[in-house]
C-alpha cells in the first residue's frame, strides 16, 4: 500500500512538472498581453480623454517604466520569500489594476492605472526564471526555451484579439478580456503552483546587498552585458522593421503583417531547436552557435543594404539573424542565472532592467542616424552582436 501512494504521489508530481511549464508560460505573456492587446483601440482612447494619440502612445512607456521598476523591488523579494505567495500578489493586483481601467474617466487615472498594473504585475513574472532553474538545474535554458516559445504567441494575436474585441463592443472590453484571462491564470496558479523545494541560505543578505552580489560577480557581467546588447539589436529590430518594411521597400500593411509572423515563427523555430540540442551540447556551446550564425547574418544585412539589393536578400539575412538573436538572448539568460542559486529573483530583475533600459535606447539612436534608409537599422544591430562578440571572446580566452 505505502509503494502505491508513494507511486500515486510521484505520478501527480511529474503531471504538475508537465503542467508547469504552460502555465509559467501563460503568467509570463501577462506583460505581452497588455502592451499588445489594446493597441487597436489607442485612437478611441485619445478621442475618449480628449487627448493627443502621442499621449495615448506614451502609455506603453509608462507600463514599460512601471514594470522595469518593479522587477527592481519584487526582484530582491523573490529571492527571500514565497515566490508562489509573489505570483499570486502579483497576478491578484494586475486583476484589480486592469478591472479599474475600464473605469477610467481621464487620460492622467488612466496612464496611472498603466503604471500600477505593470509594476505589481512584475512581482508574479520575476519569480518565473528562478522557478524554472529550480526544476531544470544546469539545463534551464531547456525551460526557458519551451516557455519563451509558448510566450511569443501571445503578441502574435493578441492585436488581432484586441480588434475583434474593440468591434465587437467598446474598449472596455479589451481590458474586461485581459481581466478575465488574468484570473483564470490566477485561479489555475493557486490551484496547481508548487512552492519552492529549495531552502534559502540567504535571508541574512540585505536588499541591496543582493545587487551587490550579483552585479559585483565578474563571470556573470560579460553574460549580463552579452543579454543586454542582444536586447538592444532585438529592440532596434522592433523599432524600425515597419519603416523599412514598408517605406524602405513599398510594402503593404498585409505584406509587412505577413513577413512579421514569419519572423515570430524564425524565433519560435531558434527555441525549438534550442530545446532539442542545449540539454547535449550546453549553454555556452548553443550560444556561440547562435552568436556565429548572427555576426554572419548581421554581417550580410549590412552588405545587402549598403549596395541596395532586393528585398529578398534582406528576408534571407533578418530571418536567420532574429532566430539566432533569440538563442544567444535565452542562453545568455540561463548561463547568468546558472552562476546565481539563491539570487535568481535578483539576477531576473537585473536582466530585465538592464533589458528594458537599452531597449529604450534604441529609437532614440536610431532617430539620431535616421536618414530614409535602412543602414542605421543594419549597422545598430552589427554594432550591438559585435559587443556580443567581444564579451564572449573576452570569456573564452580568459578560461584558457
Amino acid at each position: 500500500m505505502t509503494i502505491d501512494k508513494n507511486q500515486q504521489m510521484h505520478e501527480g508530481v511529474e503531471l504538475s512538472l508537465k503542467f508547469l511549464l504552460p502555465l509559467l508560460a501563460a503568467i509570463i505573456a501577462i506583460s505581452p498581453l497588455a502592451i499588445d492587446l489594446y493597441l487597436p483601440a489607442m485612437p478611441i482612447l485619445a478621442e475618449k480623454f480628449s487627448t493627443s494619440i502621442s499621449v495615448v502612445e506614451n502609455s506603453l512607456s509608462i507600463y514599460l517604466l512601471g514594470y522595469a521598476l518593479g522587477l527592481l523591488f519584487f526582484g530582491p523579494l523573490a529571492d527571500k520569500f514565497s515566490r508562489r505567495k509573489l505570483i499570486i500578489l502579483g497576478i491578484s493586483g494586475f486583476l484589480i489594476a486592469t478591472i479599474l481601467l475600464t473605469f477610467s474617466q481621464n487620460i492622467e487615472q488612466f496612464l496611472l492605472l498603466r503604471f500600477i498594473q505593470a509594476f505589481i504585475s512584475s512581482a508574479a513574472t520575476v519569480v518565473v526564471p528562478g522557478t524554472i532553474r529550480e526544476y531544470y538545474g544546469k539545463n534551464i535554458a531547456k525551460g526557458l526555451s519551451y516557455v519563451s516559445m509558448i510566450m511569443m504567441l501571445a503578441p502574435m494575436i493578441a492585436p488581432s484579439i484586441g480588434s475583434v474585441l474593440l468591434v465587437a463592443h467598446s474598449w472596455q472590453l479589451i481590458f474586461w478580456g485581459l481581466a478575465a484571462y488574468s484570473l483564470v491564470i490566477l485561479l489555475l496558479a493557486i490551484r496547481y503552483l508548487p512552492e519552492a523545494k529549495s531552502k534559502r541560505n540567504n535571508e541574512g543578505v540585505s536588499f541591496l546587498g543582493r545587487y551587490k552580489i550579483v552585479l559585483s560577480h565578474k563571470k556573470a557581467r560579460l553574460d549580463l552585458i552579452t543579454s543586454m546588447m542582444i536586447s538592444l539589436a532585438f529592440f532596434a529590430y522592433i523599432t524600425t522593421i515597419p519603416f523599412v518594411y514598408m517605406s524602405v521597400f513599398k510594402l503593404s500593411e498585409f505584406a509587412f503583417s505577413t513577413l512579421f509572423a514569419i519572423n515570430v515563427l524564425a524565433l519560435i523555430t531558434a527555441h525549438f531547436i534550442n530545446t532539442r540540442l542545449v540539454v547535449r551540447k550546453g549553454s555556452r556551446a548553443m550560444l556561440h552557435s547562435g552568436l556565429f550564425v548572427a555576426v554572419l547574418t548581421s554581417t550580410g544585412l549590412v552588405v545587402v543594404t549598403y549596395f541596395n539589393l532586393p528585398l529578398q536578400y534582406t528576408i534571407a539575412m533578418v530571418l536567420p539573424l532574429m532566430g539566432s538573436i533569440s538563442m544567444v538572448a535565452v542562453n545568455s539568460d540561463a548561463l547568468v542565472l546558472l552562476e546565481f542559486s539563491e539570487q535568481s529573483g535578483t539576477a531576473t530583475a537585473v536582466i530585465g532592467t538592464l533589458r528594458f533600459g537599452i531597449g529604450a535606447l534604441a529609437g532614440p539612436i536610431l532617430a539620431y542616424f535616421y536618414n530614409s534608409t535602412a543602414m542605421p537599422f543594419a549597422l545598430l544591430m552589427w554594432g550591438a552582436i559585435f559587443i556580443v562578440l567581444v564579451c564572449q571572446l573576452v570569456l573564452y580566452f580568459t578560461k584558457q
